[in-house]
């Protein structure tokens, strides 16, 4: 599908009307991220918030939500839907999947929430709060007056990632012919990168993958781009389909023109 293609497709008034309208399943989308996001606010804050304030448990809460950040999602989906199916049945209704779909996005919600408001939280330098307790401020009042706001930036950065899935791209072998990408393993990784922060998930795209995809973008969609952008797109093609639906952005970081030697030009060109 090129540009033309969606351009036709958002300007069909077919698109525009019926069950599958676009402005109906975009409110769907709004709604049904906007539930499961506040309910998993309404767990996960407190939480977050109080084994960082006071340090209790925070140990094992930590890690239980870690191991929750380890389970793929098509698998806490799966879950999910096996634990609604009694409710579905005894409530008689008919959308089955969207009950399955908040419980998902509740639990994948919850985990950057409390690590992020645990982590803000405790980070409070220690001459502040030790500060404002020496002019009489009560615990509640710590919290509430000293360590929210300052925690607040990391908060948010928890409620982001909550909100939004990020998937890191990187070759499958140590060795392998996608210049441009780097392997976590081999590679010098830099401070700011933080795996249970940043990135979701990883997915590895093999050295034949990401040149055949490069390839289909030139032939197919006339997309003069280089392989670590094939790798990108064959990693947003797998999550396509393993989630059916849904908005996948994902990103075209090089040119062709970088990549003049390699062999997948060959293919088009006489040298």
């Amino acid at each position: 599908m090129g540009v033309s293609d969606v351009v036709a497709w958002l300007t069909d008034p077919a698109n525009w009307t019926g069950r599958d309208a676009i402005p109906l399943r975009v409110g769907e989308h709004i709604v049904l991220s906007g539930v499961s996001l506040s309910i998993g606010l309404a767990i996960a804050l407190p939480l977050g918030l109080y084994i960082g304030h006071t340090g209790r448990w925070a140990g094992a809460v930590v890690a239980i939500t870690n191991v929750g950040r380890a389970i793929p999602s098509v698998g806490i989906l799966g879950i999910a839907y096996t634990l609604t199916l009694p409710l579905v049945a005894a409530l008689d209704l008919r959308n089955i999947g969207t009950p399955a779909a908040i419980i998902a996005l509740v639990a994948l919600a919850i985990p950057p929430i409390v690590v992020n408001a645990y982590v803000g939280v405790r980070e409070v330098d220690a001459d502040t709060k030790e500060a404002a307790r020496g002019l009489g401020m009560t615990g509640r009042q710590l919290l509430r007056q000293v360590e929210i706001p300052l925690a607040s930036p990391v908060i948010l950065a928890g409620i982001r990632t909550a909100s939004i899935q990020v998937i890191a791209v990187q070759p499958a072998e140590s060795l392998h012919g996608l210049e441009g990408l780097k392997h976590m393993a081999t590679s010098i990784v830099p401070p700011i990168y933080q795996p249970g922060g940043v990135v979701d998930e990883v997915l590895e795209v093999s050295t034949d993958e990401g040149w055949d995809m490069t390839d289909r973008l030139v032939k197919e969609e006339g997309l003069f781009v280089g392989h670590s952008t094939g790798a990108n797109v064959c990693a947003a093609l797998r999550i396509a389909e393993r989630i059916g639906e849904g908005c996948i952005v994902t990103i075209a970081c090089d040119r062709g023109d970088r990549y003049f030697r390699p062999r997948v030009w060959e293919k088009h060109y006489e040298w």
